[in-house]
């Protein structure tokens, strides 16, 4: 999927009806109704070295009518498309949630989802055989509450219509919040030389209580652990629009290593959104391994589920790079952990004034 295609209502809800005169097409031809998706394993994941992105392979699952479970699942497909048509014809939204509970008012019981994870995973499918995006479709998921701090003007659409809005001078302490779909965003000015992307709500608020995005023009945006799709799209687009270097900022262990892959390469859940979301030219500035060693920082010793992890990312393409060899290989030497704020251990300036800085330069961003 194209990261600059985004579809109007009439647009995305024609591609619903066509997936499901498809299966109406299957019917009438005296076929056996069925969908092909790409496996969603680990294992199927490719790096696109056109994009610079990990996708999906060319292994495949088909959801097929030939058995009881594969064609419920094709039941339960239709009622979807026919909700997710008939709410964009209304110019109605709802959350992935919603759309799980929803299921339970279908007359037909075996259209019904058993759990939310199945109605994501079918959208999921509905985005990938329609080539469109959850967010065209109208479908939210719960607020992520992600925001954005920095010398940034936009012009976002609203209900009650257009507002402009400066990501310093307009908002709290708390920030921008960053709505669900950033493309319905239109940056108009900026005096920004980067975006710092950072994991914990504790790290991002000691650098805006400490003026950093003021004193090195920098737009932080808040991660929040693993990232929301918004999230990762808006940072994808304040790069490739703005020509802004994106560095990403987390704790230094394995789960936080895969944020920062799914900020650069992408996820195996969204691999088929990876050239939309991703931002391949993301820089990893920290917490590395080796800054435990170097600042002495205080540590966690790694549990059994992190040595799995850290053994299991060194057989990932996204870590198969020298860097991250060596800093996972020292990771598993040392046998240790360390969070974000244990810089604070050095003062609750260190951070901003020794830290990134120092950092940020020998990466030449600043």
């Amino acid at each position: 999927m194209s990261a600059e295609t985004q579809l109007n209502d009439e647009e995305a809800r024609e591609k619903l009806i066509e997936l499901a005169e498809t299966f109406y097409d299957q019917f009438a031809d005296g076929e056996v109704p069925k969908m092909q998706v790409p496996t969603r394993t680990k294992s199927n994941i490719e790096y696109d070295e056109d994009m610079n992105v990990w996708v999906y392979g060319d292994r495949t699952s088909t959801r097929t009518a030939k058995t009881v479970s594969g064609a419920q699942k094709l039941l339960k497909a239709i009622y979807a498309i026919d909700f997710l048509q008939q709410q964009l014809e209304e110019d109605r939204s709802s959350t992935l949630r919603e759309l799980y509970y929803l299921s339970e008012s279908w007359d037909l019981e075996e259209a019904q989802f058993n759990s939310q994870d199945e109605s994501n995973q079918l959208v999921e499918d509905l985005e990938i055989v329609s080539n469109v995006t959850r967010e065209d479709f109208h479908m939210r998921p719960e607020e992520s509450g992600a925001t954005l701090m920095g010398p940034l003007e936009l012009r976002e659409q609203t209900r009650r219509g257009e507002r402009e809005i400066h990501c310093q001078e307009d908002v709290g302490e708390g920030g921008y919040q960053i709505p669900n779909n950033p493309d319905t965003i239109e940056f108009l000015d900026n005096d920004a030389d980067f975006v710092l992307a950072v994991e914990t709500g504790g790290m991002r608020d000691r650098l805006v209580e400490n003026g950093f995005d003021e004193e090195y023009n920098s737009l932080i945006v808040h991660l929040k652990g693993q990232p929301a799709r918004a999230t990762r799209r808006i940072t994808k687009r304040l790069h490739d629009e703005l020509d802004l270097p994106v560095v990403v900022f987390t704790d230094g262990d394995p789960w936080s290593y895969r944020i920062y892959g799914s900020v650069a390469y992408g996820s195996i859940k969204s691999a088929h959104l990876s050239e939309y979301l991703a931002t391949p030219e993301a820089d990893f500035i920290g917490i590395r391994p080796e800054d435990i060693v170097e600042y002495d920082l205080p540590t966690d010793p790694l549990s059994d589920s992190d040595i799995n992890a850290l053994e299991s990312e060194l057989e990932d393409p996204r870590f198969q790079t020298e860097f991250w060899e060596e800093q996972i290989e020292l990771q598993l030497d040392i046998e240790k952990k360390s969070e974000q704020q244990a810089l604070a251990s050095h003062g609750l300036d260190f951070v901003t004034d020794t830290y990134l800085p120092e950092r940020l330069s020998e990466m030449g961003v600043l």
